[in-house]
């Protein structure tokens, strides 16, 4: 069975396609998806399994409000019971439909009915240290987005956090361990759970920000020398954000240990360490550049999202982190949400979503079109330019 041919946006079919009838075509990807729905209660775990990823393949890609606030309590039922009982690969895609599902309904009351049902359950995995480490790490995740989302409670927002450091604390270093940090299996568990308190770090009370930096900001740095690239650049990106947090709250803060950090950081956007991967060095000494660049000039270079006729300017660390976080979990459905999702919309504080009208939908194929046309009239131009210059370049070789 296909999962994903029906979950095509209209848009993607072109001008000179078929006629799409709408309705239609909303009936039929409905009528999957409830189908969808009812194999995740499918005795088989590879057909459950197979379900939870066809679900989130449509809620990454389309808007389904209506049709999931009807059904809501069912799909969080499933959830619940997939994440319970499923072993690591239904687990990680029951709590990966989970994040999905919060974003599709927004911080409405519903969202808060279906994170009380699921929160408690996220945080006894994520803290259960028989459980797999994947397991775990989805678990982790899935908690921090659903938790960003839903809470308005200070008091489960800061139980979240405190679950979330339970987990990432334990890669600091000993006393007695003064050489950094060595990767092990639990390494990837300790970044998603750093990520995700991170994630929610953002929206705390100042007062509790201030208390967060206090606690962590002499520990991360430690964090730097661990062996696994991907921690030391959540570490440091974390460490970027701490900073920044920390300069708005007082803009004349002061870190003691400003001069061995900088080191650090600068050796870690210069390395050339023969030992280690060249993807891994290229990926660190851009993302430390920048990081530095935080630390010590209060600097961000700004980046520029772009999705249908609109613009999105990332700016800050806290930006940056909230959205490379819904990237990750929407994939290549993250500008379609971009323009329609109200929630997220909302968090970027880009206003309601921007109506187009037939006539300009038309105007954008054709302008992509002649754009096309346009290209293959410069490269033409370019290749006869080019050989005429050759043709002056022999001709004037044959001279002397």
């Amino acid at each position: 069975m296909s999962h994903c041919s029906g979950f095509s946006p209209a848009t993607s079919f072109t001008e000179d396609g078929p006629e799409i009838d709408e309705e239609a075509t909303q009936e039929d990807l409905e009528y999957k998806l409830k189908g969808f729905i009812d194999l995740t209660l499918d005795k088989s775990a590879k057909t459950r399994q197979a379900a939870l990823e066809s679900l989130k393949s449509a809620f990454s890609s389309k808007i389904l409000y209506e049709f999931i606030m009807e059904r809501r309590m069912t799909l969080t039922d499933s959830i619940e019971r997939c994440i319970k009982k499923g072993k690591s690969e239904e687990l990680c895609a029951a709590a990966g439909l989970a994040c999905l599902l919060c974003v599709q309904m927004g911080s409405g009351i519903e969202s808060e009915e279906i994170f009380k049902t699921l929160g408690p359950v996220l945080k006894k995995i994520v803290s259960d240290g028989t459980a797999s480490v994947q397991a775990r790490q989805a678990c982790a995740t899935c908690l921090g987005i659903c938790c960003f989302i839903v809470t308005d409670d200070i008091t489960e927002l800061y139980s979240t956090m405190e679950c979330l450091e339970s987990v990432f604390t334990k890669a600091y270093p000993r006393d007695r361990d003064t050489n950094g940090v060595s990767s092990t299996p639990s390494t990837v568990l300790h970044i998603s759970a750093l990520l995700a308190w991170t994630l929610l770090l953002t929206i705390c009370p100042m007062n509790e920000v201030k208390k967060k930096i206090e606690m962590h900001l002499h520990k991360l740095p430690s964090m730097l020398s661990c062996d696994d690239v991907n921690m030391r650049i959540a570490a440091g990106e974390t460490l970027a954000l701490l900073f920044e947090l920390a300069r708005e709250t007082d803009a004349d803060f002061f870190y003691e240990d400003m001069e061995l950090l900088t080191e650090k950081l600068r050796a870690l956007a210069t390395d050339g360490n023969k030992h280690r991967a060249k993807v891994d060095k290229r990926k660190q000494r851009s993302v430390f550049r920048d990081v530095l660049r935080a630390v010590e000039e209060r600097d961000f270079p700004t980046e520029t999202v772009k999705f249908g006729p609109e613009r999105m300017y990332i700016d800050c660390w806290v930006k940056k982190q909230t959205y490379d976080t819904f990237k990750e979990i929407l994939g290549s459905g993250m500008q379609y949400h971009l323009q329609s999702n109200d929630f997220l919309r909302n968090v970027f504080e880009l206003g309601p979503p921007v109506m187009l009208d037939a006539a300009t939908l038309k105007t954008m194929k054709i302008s992509r079109f002649e754009r096309h046309l346009y290209n293959s009239a410069a490269f033409k131009a370019r290749t006869k330019a080019r050989s005429k210059c050759r043709d002056k370049r022999a001709d004037v070789g044959e001279f002397f």
